[in-house]
């Protein structure tokens, strides 16, 4: 008799059990957090190495003991005759899961069981097996756990969970073994005569694997390469036994399986595996839209099993709450008396269809936490209804905005503007409309408000705005942003490349709307570009920390005399120049690269105008040294000054909320003070009045 391990994902483990009873009736199994162990033989763990659908691995334990040092791992290990399991021209490999007080790094674990396994062989044949990471003879895994020691010999190989035909797959593939847990939690599997459908079926697996399962196929039976395959112990005759009894059990399918998804790259990588795995005849496939998928004739009940996209990023969520309110609704009308079986991780999606689960199963897709619902399409879960938004306080007050901004937007030449700026606190983010689309900006929550209340307001505000401002939910771009600092303005979150032509005041901008946390473009500064624009006729013009050189458009649209743009940014200065080149400017317009602070030191040329409105922190490897627009504006201002012809003026602006500008040391610089801020606010920011600070600083003649 041996002692064995079998193991499968968490949230499998009872599933995995009643899957081995079935196979060895006589075997009587314990079960533990993703893991089922039993006593039996050789012969038994070779039938659930060719025949279970839910296991990982099936390990042979070879060693235990408790462990006080790393040394007793050592010891443990030397204890196994290894020579017994391999010889010394086989490869082998060491796994090690789990700690321990002293060994708490699975690498060092691991190496104290090679240093065992080798200098074992060293000893008596002064030479070692090597270690092969890739396609070992042997592999060997030790497993911590509290104080215990128990080192394995895995019988596998790969997992078992990786079967042959699977040479290509989608975004997001279901693993196999959970494809197959699926189909047993559905029930289908219990009833293979139903007809089955997967309307998101990627690249096939659930299919493939119901398909097997109906023609009685075992999922290891074209596998090549074991874990005991190089094993001195292995039996030959006893698994081929087994692999002729397999070959012998295999049926003709007889049941209806159909497999369709909306992109047809997916759909033709589907077919591909079906084909591998012997059973492409079996399954129908089609190319549809999930949200059109129909049952087949003459069919009155049926098992929907699927794996839907999670939305795992936030971005993903705009686009998914609509389509599974659009699917809840299609499964409603089309799909009554049927039973549907979907897997997510995001169970959120899920509610949108408005429909009662019946059972709930919890299970680890790879590293992702997901659950398995099941629903009955009865006649309660069939009930339409319109989905209202008369009770929602978030589309109730983005209406009432709407309204009052429509007045002052008749007066405005732009279509860029703020609608909705954490005016109620449960829903905190900010919402700007560019053109026919929008960004919505989620600020980070605060920390007394639970992650799981937070996101259930986010996706009502999703669901809302389509409904409210007549967007397509494919134009709305999501993105988390924590409250301002540092450079946070200037990181690349994406690489989307969505971009967008907008136009304010006469001037045109191109905005990226994906791969930045800002678009190109701060709303809140409109008023006070044209400001500029109006004070810019005939002056010399400096702009600096000038980002996408928006102020300087309007400096050179107010036909300043010259215009020089300065950012530390390669990528914003490009993009000035693109700016420019789109409003058709050309003439005496400079732009250059460098940290402004320390070219601001250097330089003394003479300006009648500079535009000033810094990052309010910053520790760029780009600046000689950190930034604090509180700590360091005297300073900014002062190096400015020296480039001021008499008469000439600083617009200074920033966005710290706490910033206070330091009046005594400014007048002493002979610079006249003029707040302006308020006079800098547009209709759609004044409800935030501290989104920036705003100042004229005029040098005495």
């Amino acid at each position: 008799m041996f002692e064995f391990l079998v193991t499968t994902s968490k949230g499998l483990d009872e599933l995995l059990a009643q899957e081995i009873k079935k196979l060895c009736p006589q075997l009587s199994v314990k079960t533990k957090p993703g893991q089922v162990l039993f006593s039996g033989d050789i012969e038994q763990a070779y039938r659930i190495c060719l025949w279970s659908r839910l296991a990982n691995r099936v390990m042979l334990k070879v060693a235990e003991g408790h462990v006080d040092s790393a040394d007793d791992v050592y010891q443990i290990t030397s204890s196994v005759n290894w020579t017994s399991h391999f010889k010394i021209d086989n490869t082998f490999v060491v796994d090690f899961v789990g700690a321990s007080h002293c060994i708490n790094n699975s690498q060092f674990g691991a190496l104290k069981i090679k240093d065992a396994v080798v200098d074992q062989f060293n000893e008596l044949f002064e030479s070692r097996p090597s270690v092969s990471k890739i396609e070992p003879d042997i592999r060997i895994q030790g497993r911590m756990w509290s104080d215990k020691l128990t080192v394995y010999l895995d019988l596998s190989g790969h997992s078992l969970h990786q079967r042959h035909y699977r040479t290509k797959t989608g975004l997001a593939p279901v693993k196999e073994h959970i494809a197959c847990a699926m189909l047993y939690r559905s029930g289908w599997a219990q009833d293979t005569t139903q007809p089955l459908l997967d309307p998101m079926c990627g690249a096939g697996t659930i299919a493939i694997e119901a398909a097997l399962m109906a023609a009685n196929i075992a999922p290891g039976l074209k596998r090549e390469r074991w874990g005991f395959s190089q094993w001195l112990q292995h039996d030959p005759s006893v698994w081929q036994d087994l692999i002729a009894q397999a070959e012998s059990s295999i049926v003709q399918a007889n049941c209806t399986i159909l497999a369709s998804d909306i992109d047809h790259g997916v759909v033709s990588i589907a077919k591909e595996n079906a084909d591998a795995a012997g059973i492409f005849s079996a399954i129908t496939f089609n190319t549809i839209d999930a949200c059109k998928v129909i049952p087949p004739k003459g069919t009155t009940t049926g098992y929907l099993v699927s794996n839907p996209p999670y939305g795992e990023r936030l971005s993903e969520i705009t686009a998914l709450l609509p389509l599974f309110q659009t699917w809840g609704a299609s499964l409603k009308a089309h799909f009554k008396g049927w039973n549907l079986s979907l897997l997510t991780s995001n169970r959120d999606l899920l509610r949108s269809m408005k429909m009662f689960a019946n059972k709930e199963y919890k299970l680890m897709n790879g590293k992702l936490e997901c659950q398995l619902v099941n629903f009955v399409l009865d006649e309660k879960n069939c009930i339409t209804k319109e989905a209202s938004l008369s009770n929602n306080d978030f589309a109730n007050r983005l209406t009432k905005n709407l309204k009052r901004l429509n007045k002052w937007l008749k007066t405005e030449n732009t279509n860029c503007y703020r609608i909705y700026d954490a005016d109620l606190p449960e829903y905190n983010v900010a919402i700007d409309r560019y053109g026919d689309w929008l960004v919505v900006q989620e600020y980070a929550a605060p920390k007394n408000v639970p992650e799981a209340k937070a996101k259930r307001r986010l996706h009502e505000v999703i669901v809302a705005l389509p409904q409210v401002l007549d967007v397509p939910s494919e134009n709305i771009v999501m993105k988390v942003r924590a409250q301002q600092k540092g450079k946070s303005q200037y990181e690349k979150v994406a690489q989307k490349q969505k971009m967008l032509e907008v136009f304010e005041n006469g001037a045109k901008f191109k905005l990226n709307l994906t791969d930045y946390l800002d678009t190109g473009l701060f709303l809140d500064h409109r008023i006070t570009r044209q400001l500029v624009q109006q004070r810019a006729k005939d002056k010399d013009v400096l702009n600096l920390f000038a980002y996408t050189g928006s102020v300087s458009v309007h400096a050179a649209l107010g036909k300043a005399k010259s215009v020089t743009t300065v950012d530390m940014s390669n990528t914003y200065i490009d993009w000035a120049k693109e700016n420019f080149a789109l409003n058709n400017l050309k003439g005496a317009y400079e732009f250059i690269q460098a940290d402004c602070l320390t070219w601001l030191e250097r330089h003394n040329n003479q300006y009648d105008f500079i535009f000033i409105d810094p990052p309010s922190f910053s520790n760029s490897k780009r600046m000689d040294t950190t930034w604090e627009v509180q700590r360091d504006h005297l300073t900014l201002l002062s190096n400015a000054v020296k480039c001021l012809r008499p008469g000439g003026e600083i617009m200074f602006s920033n966005n710290l909320r706490q910033f206070k500008l330091d009046e005594e040391g400014v007048s002493k610089l002979g610079l006249r003070i003029q707040n302006i801020t308020q006079k800098t606010l547009p209709e759609d920011f004044k409800r935030n009045p501290k989104i920036h600070g705003c100042w004229v600083l005029t040098l005495d003649v």
